[in-house]
Formats: structure tokens, sequence, C-alpha cells
């Protein structure tokens, strides 16, 4: 798509023509989840009407030809990000699953006592909390990045944490709260100088920016269905098959074995050692025909139309007094978090929802962020292929209304 057509992008997401409180709707919470464009309904819809089966164990037509689905939309994440072969692939039920699943498989088989983890000050609790459980039940050390006042990571900080201790480094792409883009084939090659593995949350990330993990270098990357585009209860995790090979069964059942008795088992070979029982078939196919939608919108076309949002809304916050913006880093996603002065983020909310504004109110799963810039919670903005300038504009409108009222 040589011209970015946005008026052409939103006829293709049948909810933005719904009205909330009888104004138009103006969905600004794509950081929390994305709305679905009719190519992902309708490849959903045929599926389950027309062409619905279980998937790698009929040999019936209908079963071989839901097993050929799911399998190319394998390969279509595996081309999405660029990973040597589809066997990297593993479905997964989102970002969450992904992250667990490689702290359960990967901390069973490399992680002992003393050894140590590192995750940044930034990260959403789904990859903090599986780190310190992991941590806990092997006897090992969690270490955290320090970030600036403008929620950038301390580079020099973290140099200084890395040792030979050092068996894992899990950070975010992109921070869900701040919007900050972090440096991650920096930190990936810092990482591996130091003999540690990679793994990094590309929740954020995969919706709005060209995705390369062989680029990245990275052992290990995530990414989640419904954050772009796609159905909830799916996402992926890419790994490098070398490691998959290595690493134990996360969740046992059926599909994933070579041969059960009564006394032993054995396990398949990667990705389906990771993939037991009955997969979310629907989803991944919804999953696929996301990836398709995106790619022909063209990510070089998704990250300038979306940048020009984020200056559009930085300026515009900017001259509205009594509110502060958090996370102004220089490599910076179409996030806006911000705090008023005179209204907690939960009233900003509920008030902006009387104008059809749907934004995200809270501590967004990273209380540990919040703590460090010294605020309960914020109100974020999150914008999306969708989102127009004019949506922005009504936002601060909204906001100074918010204000005067509180004030």
């Amino acid at each position: 798509m040589a011209n970015y057509d946005i008026e052409r992008i939103r006829g293709d997401f049948p909810v933005l023509s719904t009205k909330v409180r009888g104004k138009p709707l103006v969905y600004l919470d794509n950081g929390a989840t994305t709305q679905k464009p009719k190519a992902v309904i309708d490849a959903i819809y045929k599926f389950e009407s027309e062409e619905y089966a279980t998937v790698r164990r009929g040999s019936y037509t209908l079963g071989e030809a839901a097993t050929t689905r799911y399998e190319e939309a394998r390969g279509k994440v595996a081309k999405f990000l660029n990973a040597e072969s589809h066997k990297e692939i593993i479905f997964t039920s989102g970002a969450t699953q992904g992250i667990n699943l490689v702290a359960h498989s990967f901390g069973k088989r490399f992680v002992n006592k003393g050894d140590e983890i590192i995750i940044s000050h930034m990260e959403h609790h789904a990859n903090i909390v599986p780190w310190q459980m992991l941590c806990e039940e092997r006897g090992a050390v969690l270490k955290v990045i320090p970030m600036n006042d403008e929620g950038e990571l301390l580079m020099e900080e973290y140099r200084k944490l890395l040792t030979e201790r050092t068996k894992m480094v899990a950070v975010t792409h992109i921070s869900n709260v701040l919007g900050t883009v972090n440096p991650v084939k920096e930190i990936t090659e810092l990482a591996h100088s130091a003999g540690a593995k990679v793994l990094i949350d590309g929740a954020q990330s995969a919706p709005h920016m060209k995705v390369d993990v062989r680029d990245i270098g990275c052992d290990f990357y995530v990414i989640a269905g419904h954050k772009m585009y796609a159905p909830s209860g799916v996402g992926a995790l890419y790994g490098k098959y070398s490691l998959l090979e290595e690493m134990p069964p996360y969740v046992t059942g059926g599909d994933m074995i070579v041969t059960v008795g009564l006394g032993k088992s054995t396990f398949a070979k990667p990705p389906s050692r990771f993939e037991a029982g009955t997969p979310p078939i629907s989803q991944v196919i919804g999953l696929g025909a996301a990836i398709d939608y995106l790619e022909a919108i063209g990510f070089e076309n998704i990250e300038r139309h979306e940048h020009e949002l984020l200056e559009h809304g930085m300026k515009l916050f900017d001259g509205i007094e009594g509110l502060r913006v958090t996370g102004t880093s220089k490599h910076k996603a179409a996030i806006i978090s911000f705090h008023l002065e005179s209204a907690h983020p939960h009233d900003v909310v509920t008030m902006l929802d009387q104008d059809g504004l749907c934004l995200r109110g809270g501590h967004h799963c990273a209380q540990p962020t919040m703590e460090r810039f010294g605020v309960p919670a914020t109100t974020r903005a999150s914008m999306g292929v969708y989102n127009r300038k004019e949506e922005l504009d009504l936002l601060a409108e909204s906001i100074r209304k918010v204000i005067k009222m509180f004030s």
C-alpha cells in the first residue's frame, strides 16, 4: 500500500462504525487489545462454518485440510519474525504463556542455584513474576536494569549486572506503559558476550514495527495475537531450534509424545513437544489472517503513520496545563501515558468514556514502573493502524473538560 489510506483501513474494522453513549467510538486502548479487521473475522467464520476439524489427528479430507491451514499459519509467523525455520515457532495462548514456557522449561534445564536472571525495571508483570518464581524455585538471583527519568534503560548499569553466572536476560522490546523502544539488539549482543541467553517480550512491538529475530539475535521472542488484530487466546513463541531441542516439555498430554507406556513416555521434537492437547485452531488461523493484513499495509507505512500520531499527541498534551506525560524516551512508540494533577486515572477514564473515548487507566500490569515514576497509576492512550489525528484532538478536548470539572 503505497499511500496510507486511513479511511479505507478504518472501513476494514466493523466495530469502528459503532457509537458509545451516542458518540462515535474512539478506540485508543490498543496497548491492551486491538480490534479485528473483517479479513480476520471472515477467516475465522469460514473455518468454523465450512472447514472445521481438529488438526494432526484425522486422516480424512476435512482434518487434513485443517492441519494444512494450521501449519500454513505457523509458516506465516516464521516468515513474519524472520525465523530460520517454521520448526522454531510454537503456538501458545499468548505472550504470557510463551514467557512462562521458557521460564519453566529453560529454567528447569539450565538454571541452578547461584545463577542469575536479569530483567528490567519497566517490565510487564508477565515478564517479572515467572522469573521471580524460577529464582525462588532454583535458588537463583534476580537482577534489575534501572532506567532514567525519561524511561530509558541505563545501559552502563546493565553492563555491570552481567556476569559469568548470568543465564537469561528477559526484557521488553517496547514498554507497554512508557512506549520506550529498547535497544534489544545491543542488549542481546552484550548478553551473549557474557554467555547468557535472551528472551524478548514482543507483545507491544509485533503490531507496530518490523521484527527480525535473526537480526536481533535473540534466543526467544514472544508475541500476542490479540494485540496485533488477531483473536485472543493465541500467541507464538520463537525459539532457536538448538535450544528448544534441549528443553523439556512444559505441558504434557496428547500430541507432544512419540510413545506412551505405563512406565515411561518419549517426547516429540519441537515444536510438537510444546503443543500438548488440542490447540486453538480457529485462533491460529485468525493470527495468520492478521499477519497477512498487517503485511498488506506494510510496516514502513504503519511505523510512519503511528509516529505521526505520536508526535501530534505529544504536542497536544504538552499544551495542557496540569497534565504530565510519563515516558519521554527519544525512541518511543505510539503510546502516551499521562497523569492529571486533579484526578485519578480511573476517574479520568470514566469521564472520557462519556465522550466515546476508550483509554486504559491503572497500573497497566507494571506496578514497579509506576513506583519508579512516583504515581499510583496513569491514563494511557495507545494508538493503532486505524487511529486518526482528529481522534487525538477529541481526546485533548475531553481531557480539558475533565481538568475543568475536577479543579
